[in-house]
């Protein structure tokens, strides 16, 4: 008699379909974690944005191309076949990362580099926005970060999706990362998507904070999105590690509440985010510990279900379906 192991029956069909879809990380700040740095990996992410800068302003497009490159390799011995990675452009270190990102996107094999750009100083102020729409030709997908115009999101969002209208490109946008429930970014990207008429071209990334808030909230906000064709992205280990806080709030888990999102027929896609850097130091990308993890803390054992979001899901978010 053959035993049944479900984790070997459905990482068989993930391969047999190409592999995973890794459909967020950040390369090239990969392999940027020192000993001197692991101190400041406890320190708040707001933080860490600023900490990053030294490293970029350090860097040479052959730096940023060693370490790109040997995140590529690692993602193709782990059975990855396409992954987006943001990239930052900023006047910090303007395009250098992504001059190299686009040589190894170029050059590598047997895996899909997709570019999206991340934009860590904002798109208000003038310089960066002026850095960031001179580049759009060279990305797949516009990113976006609207917690780095705090207190300005909405006009940041206004701003996006008015590059991702002009271009036709798809447009990812990292919100409620934070665990907190003061964050609504979610509600407010789809209703901004709606109002841009970007249905079905505009992916939310992380959507951690939605898990914060009580039911009747996240019902109406799951409403919204779905009118809005939203499509999600969670990386599962991405704030796992999220101290412990005395806000009293619903239970969850620090992860994008997915069995709920699916629940409600909207489209989950999986990612890595960082990758051994101060943001995560022991992440190693490997995107079976990511599957897992979000198997065990969202309850999700539908083999179908599971394979959509490792594979499928990740592949629409990307563009590669519309290819």
């Amino acid at each position: 008699m053959s035993l049944y192991n479900p984790l070997h029956s459905v990482i068989n069909r993930i391969i047999l379909e190409g592999g995973y879809v890794n459909a967020h990380s950040h390369l090239d700040r990969s392999y940027t974690a020192s000993p001197e740095a692991m101190a400041k990996s406890n320190h708040h992410l707001f933080q860490k944005w600023k900490y990053v800068d030294d490293i970029k302003s350090e860097s040479s497009v052959a730096d940023f191309r060693e370490r790109i490159g040997q995140a590529l390799e690692t993602q193709k011995f782990m059975q990855t076949q396409a992954i987006c990675s943001f990239i930052d452009i900023d006047p910090v270190v303007h395009y250098t990362a992504l001059t190299a990102a686009a040589i190894e996107a170029d050059e590598c094999k047997d895996i899909k580099l997709i570019l999206a750009s991340q934009t860590l100083k904002g798109v208000i102020e003038q310089e960066p926005r002026r850095l960031l729409e001179d580049a759009i030709d060279g990305i797949d997908i516009i990113g976006s970060l609207p917690g780095a115009d705090k207190g300005k999101e909405a006009e940041h969002l206004d701003i996006v999706m008015s590059w991702a209208k002009q271009t036709g490109k798809r447009l990812h946008v990292h919100v409620d990362q934070l665990n907190l429930p003061s964050e609504k970014e979610t509600e407010l990207l789809a209703r901004k998507t709606i109002e841009h008429g970007l249905e079905s071209r505009v992916t939310a990334i992380h959507s951690i904070s939605l898990a914060c808030h009580p039911k009747k909230y996240r019902e109406e906000v799951y409403k919204i999105c779905k009118d809005a064709d939203l499509t999600f992205i969670s990386c599962p280990s991405a704030w796992i590690d999220h101290k412990r806080s005395e806000i009293i709030m619903p239970w969850h888990n620090a992860i994008t509440p997915v069995d709920e999102l699916i629940n409600h027929e909207l489209r989950v896609a999986i990612g890595s985010d960082n990758i051994c850097d101060i943001y995560k130091p022991y992440c190693d990308g490997d995107m079976f510990n990511e599957t897992r993890l979000l198997i065990d803390s969202c309850r999700i054992y539908d083999e179908e279900t599971i394979l959509n979001i490792v594979v499928h899901n990740g592949l629409e978010v990307l563009g590669l379906l519309d290819k």
